[in-house]
């Protein structure tokens, strides 16, 4: 094979065609997965009937559960599993920190905090009696805005430690740890000041839980998603030259700086939209991109689409096992998504130090 004059080896072309077939795989077990978290919960629908409902057939009795309540949770957890991943994916090259993502460098505790001064100060939160629907957002774009607002303080925030220290890796972390503290703590301070009403409506915000989403959010959550997936995914060269370091990447003609700021700003609006919608779920923007470096490499160019597909899957597994590990109780995703992160996270760490 030639591409404008220059030959290609074999060997690149079947480790290109491995990567693509990973990728599939990916695409075929998220599709898999979502046939099958549609079909169960409190009413077991037949997966045959749960395809014929999604492709406009099927019995009238399916339709109501799957197409109102059960499929936008599923695309919930695909959109935000994605969107955290791919966020984390980005952060951890522009920062090159392996560690880096945005629940460890404090954007989601820090959106979370926006959130919470929305909901309490802003009065944009409620508490409704129903179990399905037990908080409710009055104003999703404003709340959104303040998420947005505080996750965009946080990252600038990085943004100048990583200047000073010359994107010191430990010293971010430690950032990152402080941040998170400092806007828990905000969070905590509002809470005190809080009446009843909104103080069970912002704790039982926080508890990240896709349930919640509905047919409105979805619009917002996929356009901001495939924005973002866009914008990454143009940038997959400026990526690459930046994981080689800032010499390497002007050397090649990329502004590592305005990069790194326009991927952080990215980033931080996309993990704010996810967090004001959904509440805090942590680790999947960790965990994901660790994961795919060691089937695809560091490569962007499959990295990018990877990410957004083992993000939406491990989410929407987690999602699955949350509402089924302890039926008819469902527990929060976030749970899920701690006990399976917070092992990892202290195994990035331990293998650091040895290193």
């Amino acid at each position: 094979m030639h591409l404008e004059g220059r030959h290609i080896s074999p060997a690149y072309e079947h480790h290109v065609q491995r990567k693509g077939l990973f990728l599939f795989g990916l695409a075929a077990a998220c599709v898999l997965m979502a046939v099958f978290s549609i079909s169960r919960g409190a009413v077991s629908i037949p997966p045959l009937d749960v395809v014929r409902t999604l492709l406009g057939g099927g019995e009238a009795k399916w339709r109501i559960i799957v197409l109102n309540i059960r499929l936008p949770q599923t695309l919930a957890a695909l959109l935000a599993g994605g969107g955290l991943s791919l966020a984390g994916a980005a952060m951890q090259s522009v920062l090159r920190n392996p560690l880096g993502s945005p629940f460890t460098l404090g954007i989601s505790n820090a959106a979370a905090f926006g959130a919470a001064f929305s909901i309490i100060v802003l009065g944009t939160g409620s508490m409704q009696s129903s179990a399905v629907n037990a908080v409710t957002i009055v104003n999703p774009w404003l709340t959104t805005g303040s998420a947005f607002i505080a996750a965009l303080l946080c990252t600038g925030v990085v943004l100048v430690i990583t200047w000073v220290t010359r994107g010191t890796p430990d010293v971010m972390i430690l950032a990152g740890v402080a941040l998170s503290s400092l806007f828990t703590a905000g969070t905590m301070f509002l809470q005190y000041f809080a009446d009843d009403s909104q103080l069970a409506a912002t704790v039982f915000w926080t508890f990240g839980d896709v349930s919640r989403a509905s047919w409105r959010d979805i619009p917002l959550m996929g356009l901001l998603l495939l924005g973002a997936f866009c914008l990454f995914f143009l940038r997959r060269f400026d990526l690459n030259a930046i994981d080689c370091g800032d010499e390497t990447a002007l050397s090649l003609g990329v502004s590592a700086p305005r990069i790194r700021i326009e991927t952080m700003v990215v980033s931080s609006l996309l993990s704010a939209v996810m967090v004001a919608l959904l509440g805090v779920i942590g680790f999947v923007g960790l965990v994901c991109p660790h994961m795919l470096r060691r089937f695809l490499g560091s490569d962007h160019r499959f990295l990018i689409p990877g990410s957004v597909l083992m993000g939406g899957l491990l989410l929407l597994a987690a999602d699955t096992g949350a509402r089924l590990a302890f039926a008819p109780r469902t527990l929060p995703v976030s749970v899920f998504t701690a006990f399976l992160g917070a092992p990892v996270f202290l195994a990035l760490i331990a293998r650091r130090k040895r290193t």
